[in-house]
């Protein structure tokens, strides 16, 4: 069944495109989730202007993440945690606390979902936290943890 797609759909297209799938996924959760809707003739043209808009505003959130990659790159963020003699922390630093510390530091919001941390800052030191604020931008941050 072809169906136009009302919202992006991770592995299956973006808001607008024009898309055939099963009819069983189409019937029991695209429809009736308002994901998407039955394609006709006068449909396909309403999903036209769909990725014109979407397409305009994809574009302007991905200047937006540049210039916050281009603004966070160069400043190394500083979090100051209690930790052993040998510089175990006790705990680990979250990606919550990554978010925490870069809006005060410098005055930019960042969503916690946006960090990777990958296994976690568990010890004191330099460490990489990668950002990705847009599907396709992806920029690391330099963490400094110190001891409290």
């Amino acid at each position: 069944m072809k169906v136009v797609l009302l919202k992006q759909v991770n592995q299956l297209g973006n808001r607008g495109d024009i898309v055939d799938v099963a009819d069983g996924h189409a019937r029991n959760y695209l429809i009736p989730q308002g994901i998407a809707q039955k394609a006709s003739a006068g449909i396909e043209a309403q999903a036209a202007v769909m990725r014109k808009t979407w397409s305009a505003k994809n574009a302007k959130q991905r200047e937006a993440a540049e210039a916050l990659a281009t603004q966070l790159v160069s400043k190394p963020i500083t979090i100051t945690a209690r930790a052993s003699g040998e510089g175990k922390l006790f705990g680990s630093v979250s990606a919550a606390d990554v978010a925490t510390a870069v809006s005060e530091q410098t005055g930019v919001e960042l969503d916690r979902k946006m960090l990777d941390l990958g296994e976690g800052i568990k010890a004191l030191g330099t460490h990489t936290v990668t950002a990705q604020p847009h599907e396709d931008v992806q920029f690391p941050i330099t963490v400094e943890v110190a001891s409290a």
